[in-house]
Protein backbone atom coordinates (compact mmCIF):
# COMPACT_ATOMS: atom_id res chain seq x y z
CA UNK A 1 0.00 0.00 0.00
CA UNK A 2 1.45 3.36 -0.76
CA UNK A 3 2.43 5.96 1.79
CA UNK A 4 1.47 9.33 1.52
CA UNK A 5 3.93 12.07 3.94
CA UNK A 6 0.45 13.56 5.29
CA UNK A 7 -1.30 9.93 5.80
CA UNK A 8 -3.92 11.17 8.70
CA UNK A 9 -2.92 9.30 12.37
CA UNK A 10 -6.04 9.15 15.25
CA UNK A 11 -3.98 11.68 17.41
CA UNK A 12 -4.12 14.44 14.36
CA UNK A 13 -7.76 15.36 14.91
CA UNK A 14 -6.88 16.85 17.81
CA UNK A 15 -4.88 20.01 17.95
CA UNK A 16 -2.75 21.14 20.46
CA UNK A 17 -4.99 23.96 21.58
CA UNK A 18 -5.74 23.14 24.86
CA UNK A 19 -9.17 21.78 23.87
CA UNK A 20 -10.51 25.02 23.15
CA UNK A 21 -10.41 25.16 19.20
CA UNK A 22 -8.40 27.98 17.83
CA UNK A 23 -9.19 28.63 14.10
CA UNK A 24 -6.35 31.07 13.79
CA UNK A 25 -3.73 27.89 14.48
CA UNK A 26 -5.64 25.60 11.56
CA UNK A 27 -5.28 28.63 9.26
CA UNK A 28 -2.10 28.98 10.15
CA UNK A 29 -2.37 32.85 11.19
CA UNK A 30 -1.88 35.25 13.75
CA UNK A 31 -4.85 36.63 14.99
CA UNK A 32 -4.54 39.60 13.66
CA UNK A 33 -5.01 38.46 10.24
CA UNK A 34 -7.19 40.12 7.70
CA UNK A 35 -10.26 38.67 6.35
CA UNK A 36 -8.55 38.63 2.89
CA UNK A 37 -5.54 36.49 4.42
CA UNK A 38 -8.21 34.72 6.29
CA UNK A 39 -9.91 34.09 2.10
CA UNK A 40 -6.40 33.03 1.06
CA UNK A 41 -5.00 31.04 3.37
CA UNK A 42 -8.07 28.69 3.59
CA UNK A 43 -8.60 28.18 -0.31
CA UNK A 44 -4.72 27.12 -0.18
CA UNK A 45 -5.32 24.60 2.43
CA UNK A 46 -8.15 23.49 0.91
CA UNK A 47 -6.45 23.06 -2.18
CA UNK A 48 -4.02 20.69 -0.70
CA UNK A 49 -6.54 18.94 1.32
CA UNK A 50 -8.65 18.08 -1.05
CA UNK A 51 -5.77 17.69 -3.65
CA UNK A 52 -4.42 15.20 -0.43
CA UNK A 53 -7.64 12.95 -0.42
CA UNK A 54 -7.46 12.84 -4.41
CA UNK A 55 -4.35 10.62 -3.75
CA UNK A 56 -5.55 8.33 -1.40
CA UNK A 57 -6.43 5.16 -0.59
CA UNK A 58 -9.66 6.03 1.33
CA UNK A 59 -10.18 3.64 4.56
CA UNK A 60 -13.34 4.17 6.59
CA UNK A 61 -10.60 6.05 9.19
CA UNK A 62 -9.01 8.23 6.96
CA UNK A 63 -12.75 9.69 5.05
CA UNK A 64 -13.58 10.49 8.67
CA UNK A 65 -10.27 12.14 9.27
CA UNK A 66 -10.27 14.00 6.39
CA UNK A 67 -13.81 15.27 6.42
CA UNK A 68 -13.28 16.24 9.82
CA UNK A 69 -10.41 18.47 8.79
CA UNK A 70 -12.36 19.78 5.98
CA UNK A 71 -15.07 20.44 7.81
CA UNK A 72 -12.92 22.84 10.51
CA UNK A 73 -11.09 24.63 7.38
CA UNK A 74 -14.81 25.35 6.74
CA UNK A 75 -15.71 26.72 10.05
CA UNK A 76 -12.61 28.12 9.91
CA UNK A 77 -13.29 30.39 6.65
CA UNK A 78 -16.84 30.85 7.90
CA UNK A 79 -15.93 32.47 11.10
CA UNK A 80 -12.67 34.22 11.08
CA UNK A 81 -14.17 36.22 7.53
CA UNK A 82 -16.62 37.86 9.80
CA UNK A 83 -15.44 40.24 11.77
CA UNK A 84 -18.60 40.10 14.25
CA UNK A 85 -18.57 36.13 14.74
CA UNK A 86 -14.68 36.56 14.68
CA UNK A 87 -15.12 38.85 17.64
CA UNK A 88 -17.61 37.13 19.58
CA UNK A 89 -15.90 33.68 19.38
CA UNK A 90 -12.38 35.27 20.08
CA UNK A 91 -13.61 37.10 22.95
CA UNK A 92 -15.19 34.14 24.68
CA UNK A 93 -12.37 31.42 23.94
CA UNK A 94 -10.06 34.01 26.08
CA UNK A 95 -12.67 34.78 28.44
CA UNK A 96 -12.90 30.80 28.51
CA UNK A 97 -8.93 30.43 28.81
CA UNK A 98 -9.05 33.35 32.24
CA UNK A 99 -12.04 31.72 33.83
CA UNK A 100 -10.09 28.21 33.99
CA UNK A 101 -7.30 30.17 35.05
CA UNK A 102 -8.94 32.07 37.94
CA UNK A 103 -10.50 28.69 39.19
CA UNK A 104 -7.20 26.95 39.11
CA UNK A 105 -5.89 29.58 41.19
CA UNK A 106 -9.24 29.39 43.85
CA UNK A 107 -8.93 25.97 44.20
CA UNK A 108 -4.98 26.03 44.87
CA UNK A 109 -5.58 28.90 47.50
CA UNK A 110 -8.61 27.11 48.89
CA UNK A 111 -11.01 30.25 48.26
CA UNK A 112 -14.83 29.77 48.68
CA UNK A 113 -15.19 31.23 45.22
CA UNK A 114 -13.62 27.91 43.59
CA UNK A 115 -16.94 26.29 43.79
CA UNK A 116 -18.93 28.81 42.25
CA UNK A 117 -16.11 29.31 39.28
CA UNK A 118 -16.23 25.83 38.60
CA UNK A 119 -20.22 25.81 37.80
CA UNK A 120 -19.53 29.21 35.81
CA UNK A 121 -17.16 27.46 33.79
CA UNK A 122 -18.96 24.08 33.12
CA UNK A 123 -21.78 26.08 31.77
CA UNK A 124 -19.67 28.17 30.05
CA UNK A 125 -17.08 25.87 28.29
CA UNK A 126 -20.42 23.60 26.75
CA UNK A 127 -21.83 26.50 25.13
CA UNK A 128 -18.53 27.30 23.52
CA UNK A 129 -18.20 23.69 22.05
CA UNK A 130 -21.15 23.43 21.23
CA UNK A 131 -21.35 26.58 19.35
CA UNK A 132 -18.02 26.60 17.38
CA UNK A 133 -17.45 23.27 17.28
CA UNK A 134 -20.66 21.84 16.09
CA UNK A 135 -23.39 24.07 15.47
CA UNK A 136 -20.90 26.88 13.23
CA UNK A 137 -18.90 24.20 11.14
CA UNK A 138 -22.49 22.53 10.13
CA UNK A 139 -23.53 26.27 8.90
CA UNK A 140 -20.09 26.80 7.66
CA UNK A 141 -21.02 24.04 5.15
CA UNK A 142 -24.13 25.04 3.88
CA UNK A 143 -22.12 28.42 3.49
CA UNK A 144 -22.03 28.85 -1.09
CA UNK A 145 -18.19 29.56 -0.55
CA UNK A 146 -17.38 26.46 1.57
CA UNK A 147 -19.13 24.77 -0.79
CA UNK A 148 -17.71 25.87 -4.35
CA UNK A 149 -14.53 25.47 -2.50
CA UNK A 150 -14.58 21.86 -0.76
CA UNK A 151 -17.46 20.19 -2.47
CA UNK A 152 -18.99 19.99 1.04
CA UNK A 153 -22.79 18.19 0.19
CA UNK A 154 -25.41 16.87 2.08
CA UNK A 155 -23.97 13.87 2.45
CA UNK A 156 -20.87 14.82 3.97
CA UNK A 157 -22.98 16.96 6.44
CA UNK A 158 -24.91 13.49 7.60
CA UNK A 159 -21.70 11.88 8.17
CA UNK A 160 -20.07 14.89 9.58
CA UNK A 161 -22.94 15.19 11.94
CA UNK A 162 -21.82 12.37 14.65
CA UNK A 163 -18.14 12.80 14.02
CA UNK A 164 -18.49 16.64 14.82
CA UNK A 165 -20.65 15.21 18.19
CA UNK A 166 -17.31 12.96 18.96
CA UNK A 167 -15.15 15.51 18.26
CA UNK A 168 -16.91 18.59 20.97
CA UNK A 169 -16.75 15.45 23.31
CA UNK A 170 -13.48 14.26 23.38
CA UNK A 171 -12.06 17.88 23.67
CA UNK A 172 -14.89 18.40 26.23
CA UNK A 173 -13.17 15.51 27.82
CA UNK A 174 -9.72 16.55 26.89
CA UNK A 175 -10.65 19.54 29.03
CA UNK A 176 -11.82 17.74 31.63
CA UNK A 177 -8.81 15.22 32.81
CA UNK A 178 -6.59 18.39 33.41
CA UNK A 179 -9.09 20.58 35.65
CA UNK A 180 -9.37 20.45 39.28
CA UNK A 181 -12.84 18.74 40.03
CA UNK A 182 -11.32 15.97 37.85
CA UNK A 183 -8.40 14.77 39.46
CA UNK A 184 -9.38 12.00 41.51
CA UNK A 185 -7.37 10.81 45.23
CA UNK A 186 -6.20 7.36 44.74
CA UNK A 187 -8.33 4.94 46.77
CA UNK A 188 -5.99 3.54 49.61
CA UNK A 189 -6.59 0.73 52.19
CA UNK A 190 -5.33 0.13 55.72
CA UNK A 191 -4.72 -3.41 55.51
CA UNK A 192 -3.98 -3.55 59.27
CA UNK A 193 -7.23 -1.93 60.79
CA UNK A 194 -8.68 -3.51 57.39
CA UNK A 195 -7.76 -6.90 59.16
CA UNK A 196 -8.57 -6.25 62.79
CA UNK A 197 -12.39 -5.35 61.83
CA UNK A 198 -12.74 -8.47 59.72
CA UNK A 199 -11.48 -10.60 62.61
CA UNK A 200 -13.72 -8.65 65.20
CA UNK A 201 -16.52 -9.72 62.97
CA UNK A 202 -15.54 -13.14 62.74
CA UNK A 203 -15.47 -13.06 66.54
CA UNK A 204 -18.62 -12.10 66.74
CA UNK A 205 -20.70 -13.92 64.42
CA UNK A 206 -22.52 -17.26 65.49
CA UNK A 207 -20.60 -20.58 65.30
Amino acid sequence: MTKHKNEPKPEQTQRDDQGYVDYFTILGLSEHAKPGDVRKAYKRKMKDLVSEIGQAELTEERRSYYLLEMAKLNAALYILRDPGLRDSYWEERKALIELESKWRQAEENGSDEADTLRRQYDSRIRGFLARYMEELVLEAGRDKECVEASGWDEAHERHASRLLRNYRQSMYQQILERLPYFDLTPITFDWEERKNKVRSLLEKAPH
